[in-house]
């Protein structure tokens, strides 16, 4: 039985919403913004340094001098007061998925869980994606101007194809890895009705029975 949810998202495709509205039907934890809060707490630091990292990778000139940091003769000193990265919030983030599904009742947004979570057997993994003009216009229904909905969809899944490649080694999105994948454009309460009705599907579905050609019969 599925006691876990992840949901992947292409950005401005209402996968936030989305997450929310299925995660109040099913009674379920949502775990989207709340992640940011719990790393920023587990983390003791503020939720803004979390929101930074935010499936982005560290920058390239940051990452040449962490490495350097590491074989200085200052690097004790140095990566004692190491200030909140990406690394350290995935290493968090692994251990907080592990706690997730163990907990269950959980809709998890994001944040590298569809491959924290990928051979647990408990969790349903779902992608979901728009066109390009429904992404814009839930963007700017959201409050953005035309052209700052543009850009963002633009950077920010650039953005989550970097996160992934570089710490999953993966494509992004990862096909194989997703149950179902669903375009948003047929709107919210459709999507949720085909995620629920697919989970049932699946938690029912009987053993695959041995294929025997030998017993299709062949047509007069």
């Amino acid at each position: 039985m599925f006691r876990v949810i992840t949901i992947e998202r292409e950005y401005g495709c209402g996968g936030g919403a989305i997450a929310a509205q299925l995660a109040r039907h099913l009674n379920w934890t949502l775990w989207d913004k709340q992640l940011t809060d719990e790393i920023a707490h587990l983390a003791n630091v503020d939720r803004s340094a979390v929101i930074r990292c935010d499936e982005r990778c560290n920058s390239r000139l940051y990452r040449m001098a962490k490495t350097f940091w590491r074989g200085s003769y200052e690097s004790s000193s140095q990566l004692a007061h190491q200030t909140f990265d990406t690394d350290r919030m995935m290493a968090m983030m692994e251990e907080i998925t592990a706690r997730i599904a163990r907990e269950g009742k959980a809709v998890v947004v994001g944040r590298g869980a569809p491959f924290f979570l990928r051979d647990n057997p408990d969790t349903f993994h779902v992608f979901l994606y728009a066109p390009r003009g429904e992404k814009v216009r839930r963007l700017i229904g959201d409050g953005a101007s035309e052209s700052e909905a543009e850009a963002l969809v633009d950077v920010v899944d650039r953005e989550r194809k970097a996160f992934v490649k570089h710490y999953f080694d993966s494509e992004w999105p990862t096909r194989s890895l997703y149950h179902m994948m669903l375009n948003t454009a047929t709107g919210n309460d459709s999507v949720i009705d085909a995620i629920l009705h697919t989970m049932r599907m699946v938690e029912g579905r009987p053993q695959a029975t041995h294929y025997d050609p030998a017993k299709i019969p062949v047509p007069s």
